[in-house]
């Protein structure tokens, strides 16, 4: 099929001239058909899958798996939102033409879609004829599905119904027709339609579901073309991948290559603006197209959003955002009434990034060490601790070091007191004055935070030792007193000081019962004891995977992602007052661009941020440095090109290092990048801050 999910592979003519050549690419064609047809069913079931959790209704396709299996909730949330997509144009298309005496829905590459079965079982098709077009295969499997199925067959009245082997309509009935052609094969096509009744004067919506891209780019854009030559009265609907360049976007490609395949419209139409573009030079009169950020936060009411939340425990929101911002949804139009037809356009408000001309040096550290949703802290000067997170192994239960010494930095084993158990997600806090550090929070599951303390007291006498087969740490549990905050993970902990004692500052954060946080938790270090302070001033909005790092007796919050699953890109110091504490918001400009899951450091007067997650701005986040005295700040791109995988920079710790100048060491990170796989940075990375100094204090002043 044309394909739901599907590769085309590639034709490789190797060295083959004349006939020989000819054969060989079309033996080589005929198995890419075979193929992508027979790959049908991974799609389908990704769908039945999401329906079965109750993503979406559609009691219909469960009859074309064999079996519904349980996909992860990533996976679920993928799959409902590109349904959630087409439906609302389908829709939409159906409400503005319902005074039309005539209207019809064309379905390329259509496979075992149910579109068809479901808005019939809905009354939703007075006066509509849906026309399904695929491979011949495919549409003869479907077809034997279909009259073999009580319930789908149901849904049929038959109108001169066709030998199953005569082709090229398999099923026809008074409001659907199925048809067995290749799309690329124009005039076979427009015959086939022609013979099976379509009106190409009609108001038709065609819809084109990952199919095109799939496809040599030059017989795409004579689809494109073809359809706003012969339909003037119509509407375009295209869900496929955008942004082939950034990390996420490598991952995708790489993904396909692997198969053999390409992703062919991805280079030449790298993005929302060339694809508008691409409909508009091929004869569409208007066209609106959205990533899926965009369509989910600005066309998916809150309250269903809200329900989505309930059905599934989650916690792949780096991953889940990088999805829907590498695929849209688009509609081009052709005549008055289809232009209603339209998508509205939506956008999440975006900021763009401020990029200074210079960028910063990444480079990978020979270390072989991975991890996400892990947490690090100093234990003594070139000498890191490394708790918790996950790998491609499963959950890290034994802490590990980073130890830098005149051979580089290496990794060592850790040995620990008591264990600190499996937790992603936590914090680990260095305590003032060298005095160890605290662990605080974290999860095991999306369903299990908790709210553990443990004090670490690290032996001082390990540094002594030139190459110490493990660095030892002392793990004591704090068992504390007073009213202490609900559990959490992607939170922040950091150490404020009030009335010369020092606390320690929660703030944010998630758990099982809510999607975002916004309490204040101050825990007495001293006295082990959860103290309540008032807190006033403009209270920041619950969120998590923030920032917050202590600056001259206050804390400093910056970013991350909303109750309403929105980035943030707000600043606020949380100042000790005589009672207590109080909220200052800072106005920063030019504004930062919304991120989370990122770090962020506090280095003399700035605020250093690292990484993080954004939706709207081409790119991956690098580094903005904000001056916490004028609130001035600027975006540094990082340059990759000496680190030889896609570096990926969320759910991944940092630490500020100096060895002669000033750098940032970033460990770990990554994801499950959807269906294509899992990436880890394989190493840390370190990034050079020398010439942020050097931009901001040029020579001479």
């Amino acid at each position: 099929m044309w394909s739901r999910e599907i590769e085309e592979e590639e034709v490789c003519s190797g060295k083959l001239d004349g006939v020989m050549a000819t054969r060989a690419r079309k033996k080589q064609r005929k198995g890419s058909d075979t193929a992508v047809q027979g790959t049908n069913d991974s799609s389908v079931v990704s769908k039945a899958s999401a329906a079965a959790q109750g993503y979406f209704r559609d009691p219909f396709i469960q009859h074309f798996v064999c079996k519904v299996p349980r996909r992860a909730p990533l996976i679920n949330r993928g799959y409902f939102v590109r349904w959630r997509a087409v439906d609302h144009c389908v829709r939409h298309f159906l409400h503005i033409t319902a005074k039309c005496p005539k209207r019809q829905i064309l379905s390329l590459g259509a496979g075992f879609d149910s579109l068809y079965f479901r808005l019939r079982a809905d009354g939703a098709l007075d006066g509509t004829v849906v026309f399904e077009v695929d491979f011949p295969d495919v549409a003869r499997r479907k077809a034997a599905l279909v009259t073999s199925n009580a319930t789908l067959r149901g849904l049929l009245d038959p109108c001169l119904p066709p030998s199953p082997h005569a082709g090229p309509i398999y099923l026809c009935s008074s409001q659907y027709r199925l048809l067995g052609v290749d799309v690329r094969e124009e005039s076979l096509t427009e015959e086939a339609l022609s013979a099976a009744g379509l009106d190409w004067a009609a108001p038709t919506l065609i819809l084109s579901e990952v199919v095109l891209t799939y496809m040599e780019t030059q017989r795409s854009d004579a689809v494109i073309s073809w359809a706003a030559k012969r339909l003037p009265r119509s509407l375009f609907v295209m869900y496929e991948q955008i942004r082939p360049d950034d990390p996420f976007g490598r991952v995708m490609q790489d993904h396909f290559l692997k198969l053999n395949s390409t992703l062919r419209a991805l280079h030449q139409y790298p993005d929302l603006p060339a694809q508008r573009q691409r409909f508009l030079d091929k004869g569409w009169e208007r066209c609106v197209c959205v990533d899926m950020n965009a369509f989910y936060l600005g066309l998916v009411p809150q309250e269903e959003r809200d329900r989505i939340e309930t059905l599934e425990p989650f916690d792949e929101h780096e991953e889940w955002h990088q999805k829907c911002s590498h695929y849209f949804i688009l509609t081009a139009s052709r005549g008055a009434l289809m232009e209603q037809a339209l998508l509205s356009q939506t956008s999440v408000p975006s900021v763009s990034p401020s990029w200074s001309s210079t960028e910063l040096k990444a480079r990978a550290v020979p270390v072989c060490l991975e991890g996400l949703g892990l947490a690090s802290t100093w234990m003594r000067l070139e000498g890191l601790l490394l708790t918790g997170g996950s790998s491609r192994g499963g959950r890290v239960t034994q802490s590990r070091s980073l130890i830098r010494d005149q051979d580089g930095w290496r990794s060592t084993t850790i040995e620990a007191s008591a264990d600190l158990g499996v937790r992603l997600y936590h914090t680990v806090t260095p305590l003032p004055g060298g005095g160890g550090a605290v662990v605080y929070g974290g999860r095991s599951s999306p369903l299990r935070p908790n709210s553990d303390l443990f004090k670490l007291t690290f032996d001082s006498s390990t540094a002594k030792a030139p190459h110490p087969d493990a660095e030892k740490v002392q793990v004591e549990r704090m068992d504390c007193t007073g009213n202490p905050p609900p559990p959490r993970f992607r939170h922040t902990a950091t150490v404020v000081r009030h009335g010369g004692r020092h606390f320690l500052f929660v703030f944010g954060g998630k758990n099982q019962s809510a999607c975002a946080l916004g309490d204040s938790s101050f825990l007495s270090l001293d006295q082990q004891l959860w103290t309540e302070f008032p807190v006033g001033g403009d209270v920041p909005a619950a969120r998590h995977s923030h920032s917050a790092c202590s600056y001259l007796g206050s804390v400093v919050v910056f970013g991350g992602l909303s109750r309403e699953g929105e980035p943030l890109g707000d600043l606020s110091l949380l100042t000790p007052t005589e009672r207590g504490f109080d909220w200052i918001r800072a106005a920063v400009r030019p504004p930062p661009v919304p991120r989370y899951s990122h770090c962020a450091h506090v280095l003399g007067d700035q605020l250093i941020v690292v990484g993080g997650v954004w939706m709207h701005s081409d790119g991956a986040p690098g580094v903005v440095v904000v001056s916490l005295s004028t609130y001035s700040s600027v975006e540094f791109r990082l340059d990759t090109s000496s680190v030889p995988w896609p570096l990926m920079l969320h759910s991944f710790c940092s630490e500020l290092t100096d060895s002669g100048e000033p750098a940032l060491l970033l460990i770990g990170g990554g994801g499950n990048c959807f269906s294509f796989g899992t990436h880890l940075n394989p190493q840390p990375v370190s990034v050079r801050l020398q010439p942020v100094y050097d931009y901001l204090q040029p020579p001479g002043l």
